[in-house]
């Protein structure tokens, strides 16, 4: 693992610095001790006993995507392709969130189910519930590990200590507060860690445009760069896809980012599905991805563009050593495009300050890990260890289990770190996750939802051959008999696992006897009764502003005029 403390580049923290972030890690681990006293149930740890209120759910929806990987990642994704990465904000992620709150919240929330592997087990049986749950655990696990690592850095850049030693004591401060309140404390330390991230990087993108002479500025330093004036515009995005047809690239985007992957993970992903869940009500629940929906928009303002300011203005990462990092080397320094927030706050922030950007990345980091861990432990207590090793315990049993699990599932992540440290872009790393485990589970997921006829059977078969063929297309692309550079490889892997699943399920159904219509009501649209999917408009739930439709339109006109401005 590079180690930047070792090439002389420390952040020059002082007192001050470490006071303020002495702080901050009272305060989260106050937080998960208060949360701990509202545990008395397995619901209330796994699901807050479904009794937030929307604007907390629906701040902890955005924080908990606005991990290390979202932070690090993009900023590591616009110091080396520039503005073509908001697309995985504007395309690749508002559309999918408002469709969450608008379609598929009053099936979650309606069914009561704890979780969507549960949601697969009553509508297609064991087969794809057990595949459903195996996976996602396996995916939290692996983007724990990410999340963590980036942590260490952090860690490893401020005090200088070893990676190893980094990674297990940041581990152990997350595991604390997550084992102790549960998914409250997840939630409540999420919306605090939203503020506090914000709070870090709005003076770091200020500061950083002042330097380079404001918008203009830098415009002209990029354009005069690597890369050049195409990192200028979202679209086509051929460096952020890998494709040189623009028509290629822009259908890369739409299909494969924009619907596949994207509507793979916000529709479908218990981390954030969770959070909306744990809603007081149905209309409060929907209002949770939308809410959520309205900081995203403007996210890439302060991840984005800090990132193409460092990719101009910070010297490991300019010139020669930028386009060495385009063409997969290595810069002298051991600096790879992960640290271009960390090397941008070391050369422009000043000590206070310095200390309050280092909290947000921390901060960040946690909350992402937190929501990893937090949606692990429901899925493997409830899911794989409730439903097949032991049934019929005591809720006190789950509640302890829930505990330990969650211990477990921290020394699994440390042990992923190691994976992450492997690639020098994580969102490289990140999109050829959600392409193995989201695109597949959310063609079986969409198909079973609105076509009545298909069978269990062809659930856990589709999702089965659609990763089998996202893995395909990535060992093509490792191992070059396939030229696909940039996140191209994620992109068309995520697609082939949708068409693959689409195909197998539907082949498989047609000689597969298919379940009872009386038993799919509520779990399929066409059986369920439209007064069932409806929300309150009374009390908490009464007024305008609180009507989910009306809000996801705003919403949308807002994303339409943002992608046309830039």
């Amino acid at each position: 693992m590079p180690v930047l403390a070792a090439a002389n580049l420390r952040l020059d923290a002082h007192a001050i610095d470490y006071v303020l972030l002495a702080f901050y890690f009272v305060l989260v681990l106050g937080i998960g001790y208060l949360a701990r006293k509202q545990v008395s149930s397995s619901i209330d740890f796994f699901l807050s006993g479904r009794s937030l209120p929307a604007w907390v759910t629906g701040l902890a929806f955005i924080s908990a995507n606005l991990g290390a990987i979202e932070v690090m990642g993009m900023s590591a994704n616009g110091a080396q392709y520039g503005l073509p990465t908001a697309h995985y904000f504007w395309i690749g992620a508002i559309p999918a969130m408002l469709f969450l709150g608008i379609v598929m919240m009053p099936f979650y929330y309606g069914s009561k189910v704890r979780s969507v592997p549960e949601f697969m087990r009553r509508r297609f049986g064991t087969g794809a519930h057990l595949t459903n749950g195996i996976s996602f655990a396996l995916a939290q696990i692996l983007i724990a590990g990410a999340n963590l690592y980036l942590l260490a850095s952090v860690v490893n850049l401020l005090l200088g200590w070893p990676i190893w030693v980094s990674i297990v004591v940041a581990a152990v401060i997350v595991l604390a507060y997550t084992a102790l309140g549960g998914l409250s404390a997840a939630i409540y330390n999420e919306v605090l860690q939203f503020f506090v991230i914000v709070a870090a990087l709005v003076p770091l993108t200020i500061v950083g445009l002042y330097k380079v002479g404001g918008w203009d500025g830098l415009v002209d330093k990029v354009s005069g760069g690597p890369g050049g004036a195409a990192q200028l515009e979202s679209w086509p995005g051929n460096q952020l896809t890998g494709f040189g047809s623009n028509f290629l690239s822009v259908l890369g985007l739409v299909f494969g980012l924009g619907f596949v992957l994207s509507f793979g993970y916000w529709t479908t992903n218990f981390v954030e599905v969770q959070r909306a869940m744990a809603s007081k009500s149905m209309s409060a629940a929907q209002r949770t991805p939308i809410i959520g929906a309205f900081p995203k928009m403007l996210i890439p303002f302060i991840v984005i563009i800090p990132g193409m300011i460092a990719a101009v203005t910070v010297t490991e990462l300019q010139g020669e050593n930028k386009q060495a990092l385009i063409d997969g080397g290595s810069a002298p320094s051991g600096a790879t495009f992960n640290d271009a927030l960390l090397l941008l706050m070391r050369d422009l922030l000043p000590n206070g300050v310095l200390g309050v950007a280092i909290a947000g990345l921390l901060a960040s980091f946690m909350a992402g890990m937190a929501a990893n861990l937090s949606s692990f432990n429901t899925v493997f207590t409830y899911d794989i260890w409730q439903a097949y090793i032991k049934k019929d315990k005591p809720d006190s049993y789950y509640l302890n289990m829930g505990r330990w699990v969650t211990a477990g599932a921290t020394v699994l992540a440390i042990g992923t770190a190691a994976i992450a440290s492997q690639y020098s872009n994580l969102m490289d790393y990140l999109q050829q996750l959600f392409s193995f485990f989201n695109a597949p589970l959310f063609a079986t997921f969409i198909l079973g939802m609105f076509w009545k006829r298909m069978t269990p059977a062809a659930a856990w078969i589709g999702l089965l051959s659609g990763t089998a063929s996202a893995i395909v297309v990535f060992l093509l692309a490792e191992t070059g008999v396939w030229d696909l550079p940039g996140q191209g490889a994620s992109f068309i892997g995520a697609g082939a696992a949708f068409v693959v699943d689409i195909a197998v399920s539907v082949a498989v159904t047609m000689v597969t006897k298919p379940r009872e219509a009386s038993e799919l009501t509520g779990l399929v649209y066409s059986l369920t009764p439209r007064e069932s999917l409806k929300r309150s408009t009374t009390g908490e739930d009464a007024g305008w502003y609180r009507n989910p439709g009306l809000l996801a339109g705003i919403v949308l006109v807002l994303t339409i005029a943002l992608n046309i401005a830039f």
